[in-house]
């Protein structure tokens, strides 16, 4: 158990935290959710001691470890990948360490024999016999092979480094870990295993993510973070989501009866009750459901940007056929003899463990480099709009906020303009602040609001939510499902490629399958697509 009392954090005249008192209980899996800049990551570091409160202490358990997934990739870089896994076990570590210098000593004193029997009782009592076995096992799973476990930090790729830490986090069966956004470039079957590990751990996490499907499916209580107080809740993010937002509905209709209120929200209980039985957590959060009271379910502040994509025009029935294009980048092979044809209403899901294959992709067909062989034709009434995951150029200008946009918008008319910006979350003060200042979340807001002035007929969007805090990747998905165009898209958003691809095309080192209609799920459970993946993987 970890347990904070009237934790403070100020910087300045700002207050990011105010007496908050909360407590983190064994075997449950805390969500902790909150705006960009709220201070969820801040808040772990206070939990894991990295950084002091300004008032309020934290309380452990006595004799329990906390474990925390670190950030800094080059901390590690003298040490091998095997033993930056075991030094997650801090205690453990330093025990190897000091049996290791002992049995190096030549002129062995009794002095010395007695202490490495202390070492040794000390090192068998926390299974140090099964530690190397036990990181080994967790590197092969998170896709660090062997061969890779005796080399050192510095020899890895920066993704690897991450998949090392990670493993770091999770060695040794922790007490109490804190993960801070764990799934960051993680591939959907690495994400896959780490859903399963976090299913059956039975001590206590707490986890920053902005992935919702993620946090549905090893959460069993959310912790919201909103005006510097924190909330707990009982159920996934999900249910904290809807919830909310149905409790804030009927908090605003005054004329609504209280019986019928009540009613509305013990349906809502009863409901989510029932569908977490299909979950591998279900006795515990099914039993957390069932204690709910009406009364436990509170209204949120939060505020969701209104995103919508309208068509100009409808597209007509030819849209873009890829024949054979191939293209290869320093040396690297991206992707060889695609052939696809795109159809009128198709939603793409591009999936894949290499994320520079997909933007090369989409660079290709936006014009923005050439293949090496093959060609491709959009159709004739084509109006695409192309999200760039790296769009910095677009902001390099001190444009205010309103008049960067009014490039974009076919009526320059002020009130159009700042009540379309106030529909994203830029109201008042807020859309005169100049573009080159804005926070990563704003810049994508911007060019959200730029793609839907465009009125495309089709979207291609390159990893659309990263830097978005959970209620903008809400609305963003909500948008592209009710989208009536076609849509090419790649993301790592279980739950938004989920709800919103009708095919899926994953490119692989090997070539690329190719499926249509079929939801994210299905493709993941088909064995046949399984086995094919797994031999163009080998």
């Amino acid at each position: 158990m970890i347990q904070t009392r009237g934790v403070t954090l100020q910087y300045g005249q700002r207050k990011l935290f105010s007496n908050v008192s909360i407590t983190f209980s064994e075997g449950n899996c805390y969500g902790l959710i909150g705006a960009n800049g709220c201070g969820k990551s801040t808040f772990l570091k206070i939990l894991s001691g990295e950084i002091d409160s300004t008032e309020g202490d934290i309380s452990v358990t006595p004799g329990q470890r906390v474990s925390v997934l670190k950030q800094d990739q080059f901390a590690y870089d003298q040490y091998t990948v095997l033993n930056t896994v075991i030094m997650g076990h801090e205690t453990l570590y330093k025990i190897m360490q000091e049996k290791d210098e002992i049995y190096l000593i030549e002129e062995f004193s009794e002095a010395d024999g007695i202490r490495v029997s202390e070492l040794e009782a000390e090192f068998a009592d926390m299974d140090g016999w099964n530690a190397e076995p036990q990181a080994a096992k967790l590197l092969n799973d998170l896709g660090i092979p062997g061969e890779s476990h005796l080399l050192q930090m510095k020899q890895l790729e920066s993704g690897q480094k991450v998949r090392v830490l990670l493993a770091q986090a999770l060695f040794g069966n922790p007490d109490i870990l804190l993960l801070d956004e764990p799934t960051n470039h993680l591939d959907m079957r690495t994400c896959m295993w780490l859903e399963e590990f976090l299913c059956d751990f039975t001590n206590t996490a707490i986890i920053v993510s902005h992935d919702r499907h993620f946090l549905d499916k090893v959460c069993t209580h959310i912790a919201d973070i909103d005006f510097g107080k924190i909330q707990l809740y009982a159920g996934n993010y999900s249910f904290w989501a809807e919830a909310s937002q149905l409790a804030l509905k009927q908090r605003n209709e005054a004329n609504k009866k209280i019986e019928e209120k009540r009613f509305e929200l013990q349906s809502f209980i009863e409901r989510f009750s029932a569908n977490a039985s299909k979950s591998r957590q279900a006795t515990s959060r099914k039993k957390i459901l069932e204690k709910l009271t009406i009364e436990d379910i509170k209204p949120s502040s939060r505020k969701y940007p209104y995103i919508n994509f309208d068509q100009e025009r409808e597209a007509g029935n030819e849209v873009l056929h890829i024949d054979h294009i191939s293209k290869t980048l320093d040396g690297q092979e991206m992707f060889k003899d695609i052939t696809i044809t795109v159809e009128k209403g198709d939603k793409i899901a591009f999936v894949g463990p290499n994320d520079l294959v997909k933007t090369t992709l989409f660079q290709v067909l936006m014009g923005e480099m050439s293949p090496d062989r093959g060609s491709f034709k959009w159709g004739a009434s084509i109006k695409p709009a192309y999200y760039s995951k790296e769009h910095s150029s677009y902001f390099n200008t001190d444009y205010r906020i309103v008049d960067w946009l009014r490039q974009y918008s076919k009526s320059i008319d002020d009130e159009f303009v700042r009540g379309f910006l106030g529909r994203m979350l830029f109201s008042g003060e807020e859309s005169m602040k100049p573009v080159n200042v804005l926070s990563g979340g704003e810049k994508v807001r911007c060019m959200l609001s730029r793609m839907m002035l465009l009125q495309p007929n089709v979207l291609i969007f390159d990893e659309p939510t990263n830097h978005l805090d959970l209620e903008a990747i809400t609305s963003l998905n909500r948008g592209m499902e009710k989208f009536r165009g076609t849509i090419l898209f790649s993301s790592h958003d279980h739950q938004l490629v989920h709800t919103v691809a009708n095919r899926i095309i994953e490119i692989t080192p090997k070539g690329y399958i190719d499926r249509v209609n079929m939801t994210f799920d299905e493709y993941l459970e088909n064995d046949k697509i399984q086995g094919l993946r797994e031999q163009l993987y080998k």
